[in-house]
């Protein structure tokens, strides 16, 4: 029975601190761990949690009104959650230097995963020739995952793009607007297929049309970007409170792994970890040590290892992000009828475009607007506020958003290093710039969707498409590759890193491409198949 040390409790943490307990090995993990408030009145559909809510706009906006996003063509189409701030907030010494590149990080029990949309896009063997392993692994994983967390879909047309696998549910219920928007697709689906390489279908969410494990099924209730109360949207958390059911299982929180202690042999003996408020530092040894912090966490910690055993400058490149572009459309056929508000508020249908390299695919959620926040669109519009309001109200059912990703490669020119700043202490610097190609890429792709939504009966607003920074998509990848022909640092296709034999990666810096898709169910699959493999 072997003890692996994990660090970080994020969607790949763990998954594979669980495969791990459920194969009979002992598992510590060590993480910052910061968990937020309960959900006030769980039965409670958004109109009602209005009206029961002893504060509603403290809950809903901020007592500081943080949620409100305020006119400015540079922000971002919506802010984080009051109630979901607690996953972002970071320590203050952790003060990262960006350029080029503005990343989230999370110290959350969960992580990341706990603020996502649930999107479970598993790649195909197209977009994993660069991955040192054969497809059918990851497939199966994808398989064990979707049994533990419960992903929701079915056979159709995406399923040329994301392949079918064990475990799925039944799809959740459309919106009359989905619905609407499906149907149309079937009646010129042929025209969409041939000339435009476009296809429509059900989005796989991990997101339960029946309980599972003690979660409840999806109730409707219009709420879900403030937390699903019922549990329906999986969060890693989830995955955390099963982990905790061994009782091979330790959980250090509130702590921020800083570097690993390596040995002359080319171990690594110890992680050193520093508290949340910066006061305490603690030392923990390790047979086996897994990083599942994120991919810029994880490689920060490797580089600030190899800082202080005296090496000298190492920069990490490859870094790897989805560019994501936001297209708002409208829909005539629903100008001036109701929207309906219990209804699942994340997407429930997408699009896919094909393009010459399969891997290269775009995809892209579609999103009808239901109970989303109305005043960053409104106030986008371009008349007086009273005006504007009651045409958004008018527009309220007939808009809807399509959330546009492209793929990205590994580049020389996007990288991470750890400086020393002006206080004597290390600091983590990340450098990124798009591909010289994007622009055509965005362009090319873009007239097609804005094609493909004037053949459903859509149109976009002129000047409203909103091109997203990099780093906002927040799916971080290519810093530690895998590799067929090695390398000192990449890893191989167990995630054991070839510089240090007792360190594993198990988050998505070990990715050697990153496809235009969602990474993280795939981030949980391939934790899970390394732990199934390596161990």
């Amino acid at each position: 029975m072997s003890h692996v040390v994990v660090i970080g409790s994020g969607a790949s943490g763990v998954h594979f601190a669980l495969t791990l307990l459920e194969r009979g090995h002992r598992v510590t993990m060590l993480d910052a761990g910061r968990a937020g408030a309960p959900y006030p009145h769980p039965d409670a559909n958004y109109s009602e949690l209005k009206e029961r809510l002893d504060d509603p706009v403290a809950y809903l906006l901020g007592k500081k009104f943080q949620g409100v996003v305020l006119p400015d063509s540079n922000e971002e189409y919506y802010g984080i959650p009051p109630g979901k701030e607690f996953i972002f907030d970071g320590p203050a010494h952790f003060r990262p230097k960006n350029r080029g590149f503005s990343p989230l990080f999370s110290f959350a029990q969960g992580g990341l995963a706990e603020a996502w949309t649930a999107g479970c896009y598993p790649l195909n063997a197209a977009e994993m020739t660069e991955f040192p392993f054969p497809y059918e692994e990851m497939l199966a994983a994808y398989g064990t995952v979707a049994a533990r967390i419960g992903v929701t879909g079915q056979a159709d047309d995406l399923a040329r793009f994301m392949p079918l696998h064990d475990g799925l549910m039944e799809p959740l219920k459309l919106d009359p607007h989905s619905q609407q928007l499906v149907e149309l697709y079937q009646k010129k689906k042929r025209q969409l297929n041939e000339k435009l390489g476009c296809y429509v279908g059900r989005t796989r969410v991990a997101t339960l049309s029946k309980e599972l494990h003690g979660r409840g099924a999806c109730s409707y209730l219009g709420r879900c970007l403030w937390g699903c109360p019922v549990g329906a949207i999986y969060t890693p958390s989830a995955t955390l409170r099963q982990c905790e059911r061994f009782d091979e299982f330790t959980y250090h929180g509130g702590l921020l792994a800083q570097h690993l202690e390596l040995g002359a042999g080319g171990r690594a003996e110890a992680v050193v970890c520093r508290s949340l408020d910066g006061s305490e530092e603690r030392r923990f040894e390790v047979d086996n040590v897994a990083l599942a912090a994120g991919a810029l966490c994880s490689t920060g910690i490797l580089l600030e290892s190899l800082r202080r055993q005296g090496s000298a400058e190492i920069a990490f490149d490859g870094l790897m992000d989805n560019r994501q572009v936001l297209v708002p459309f409208v829909n005539q056929r629903w100008i001036g009828r109701p929207f309906q508000e219990q209804s699942y508020q994340y997407h429930l249908i997408g699009m896919g475009l094909e393009m010459p390299r399969p891997e290269h695919y775009v995809h892209g959620q579609i999103t009808t607007l239901k109970t989303a926040m109305l005043h960053p669109i409104v106030q986008g519009l371009p008349f007086d506020l009273g005006t504007s309001t009651r045409v958004g109200r008018a527009m309220h059912a007939a808009l809807g958003v399509v959330n546009v990703n492209f793929h990205d490669d590994r580049r020389e020119t996007n990288r991470l290093r750890v400086e020393t700043n002006a206080d004597g202490e290390s600091q983590l610097m990340i450098q990124y710039a798009p591909p010289q190609d994007e622009p055509q890429r965005m362009d090319a792709a873009l007239k097609r969707v804005r094609k493909a939504l004037r053949k459903l009966g859509c149109w976009v607003p002129p000047g409203m498409s909103h091109v997203r920074p990099m780093g906002a998509s927040v799916h971080y990848a290519g810093t530690l590759p895998m590799s067929h022909d090695g390398g000192e640092w990449t890893t191989d296709a167990q995630g054991r890193s070839r510089a240090i034999e007792n360190l594993y990666l198990v988050d998505g810096s070990t990715f050697p491409f990153l496809p235009a898709k969602n990474l993280t169910f795939t981030l949980m699959a391939n934790a899970t198949r390394i732990a199934e493999s390596a161990f």
